[in-house]
């Protein structure tokens, strides 16, 4: 399994309307940088990410699991990008600040923090834990 961090700012898709979704999940499209789209192909069926709301509270969460691969974003006219379906698993019992991720030494190596405007991101096992630790799972 591989760990992954998705953006999304919580006035246009919040971690609320996420979880409403349901099981079935929801197209995560409108991503338009060709890393994070690498990313989007890397991710497979059954891999979770971090659901982190950017801009306006600039903390993780709740986990997603990604519940269908890559396939061509309906809503890029352009052909060129994909989007994957992932559903709403679990809230963090205590969101995860991005002020306190940059605070743990051991996240110092984060894409979150290294690669901050990267919407779609890698997360590595290691940091999968603490941060789930620090989230009170």
């Amino acid at each position: 399994m591989n760990y992954w961090l998705v953006k999304s700012e919580p006035s246009v898709w919040s971690w609320d309307q996420q979880v409403a979704q349901g099981a079935s999940g929801e197209p995560w499209t409108g991503v338009r940088n060709h890393s994070a789209k690498l990313n989007m192909m890397a991710m497979r069926k059954g891999d979770r990410a971090f659901f982190y709301h950017s801009n306006e509270g600039k903390e993780i969460v709740g986990i997603a699991t990604i519940v269908r691969e890559h396939y061509p974003d309906p809503t890029d006219k352009t052909g060129k990008f994909v989007c994957v379906d992932i559903a709403a698993d679990k809230p963090l019992k205590t969101p995860v600040t991005l002020e306190a991720v940059k605070k743990e030494p051991r996240l110092a190596e984060m894409a979150l923090i290294k690669l901050s405007r990267l919407s779609v991101q890698p997360v590595t096992g290691a940091e999968w834990k603490i941060v789930c630790k620090m989230g009170g799972l």
